[in-house]
């Protein structure tokens, strides 16, 4: 089987996030990518001042192309994406590899901390259940989830109950393992966890975690990267998981520097605490 995957995201000139982020850490797992940039962004977003070149049209004709030469991948993994137009494009892309058994991996980027980013509109939103539901794999952070399923974000955290409605309102859009990061769970103390469901074993979990009172852009693009990169060498879903909250927390604690935060962890130096 191939092990090249497809990566659409957005490729930052400056910072560690995104495209930048995930092709070395694939490629240190060994897989070969081809990339299909949903913007260009001058840095990242964090800076406060920027500059985002949609690409639209250059996705449209570089599949085009890679169709015209037969190219072929194992698995997509969409993230970040800029209009309708494009999101349209993207959804049609991961139906038909969808349709080939080829599994789907979404990152629905579109907020943090109880709030979407400057741009997302409501029909964003909608536009991303759509991708969603075509995904066998769906990655929210706590904020994302709550804005797909119309459920309220609770700042205060979530009892289990809560969790398993949220995890079943994503379910219900038509994702299959749906893995939701950074969610705070109160019972029976309060405790930051990562909670999921994996459809293929017909299984909830809840792996908790210890936070680090540090901030950088792009570790949710270094969890789907790790994430990704395990699940298609074979392993389970809570353990691929696991393995990825690992990366991360391996790569803020070596990394360890408050001065440049804005630009992200610099994953190549990194890519040895990859379990």
């Amino acid at each position: 089987m191939s092990k090249r995957v497809l990566l659409i995201n957005d490729q930052p000139s400056y910072g560690n996030v995104a495209l930048a982020a995930m092709v070395p850490i694939l490629a240190h797992m060994g897989f070969e990518t081809m990339c299909l940039p949903t913007a260009l962004v001058s840095n990242t977003l964090d800076f406060g001042k920027f500059h985002i070149l949609e690409t639209t049209d250059y996705m449209a004709e570089t599949l085009k192309v890679w169709e015209s030469l037969d190219f072929d991948v194992q698995a997509v993994s969409t993230g970040f994406m800029v209009s309708q137009s494009q999101t349209e494009l993207v959804i049609g892309v991961c139906n038909r590899l969808s349709d080939q058994g080829k599994p789907v991996f979404c990152d629905p980027i579109m907020g943090d901390d109880g709030t979407l980013y400057n741009g997302v509109l409501p029909q964003t939103v909608d536009l991303m259940r759509q991708l969603v539901a075509v995904s066998h794999y769906t990655v929210p952070n706590y904020t994302e989830a709550c804005a797909l399923t119309g459920i309220p974000y609770r700042p205060e955290g979530m009892g289990p109950q809560q969790a398993r409605q949220l995890i079943d309102g994503m379910r219900q859009l038509g994702a299959k393992t749906v893995v939701i990061t950074s969610a705070l769970l109160t019972n029976p103390t309060p405790q930051q966890c990562v909670i999921g469901y994996d459809h293929t074993a017909d299984s909830y979990f809840r792996l908790p975690f210890e936070p680090i009172p540090v901030r950088y852009p792009g570790t949710g693009d270094i969890f789907s990267a790790v994430f990704m990169g395990k699940i298609l060498l074979g392993l389970p879903v809570a353990e691929a998981t696991q393995m990825s909250m690992d990366a991360v927390k391996s790569m803020i604690a070596e990394h360890g520097r408050i001065d440049g935060a804005f630009s992200g962890i610099p994953v190549g130096s990194f890519l040895h605490l990859i379990p």
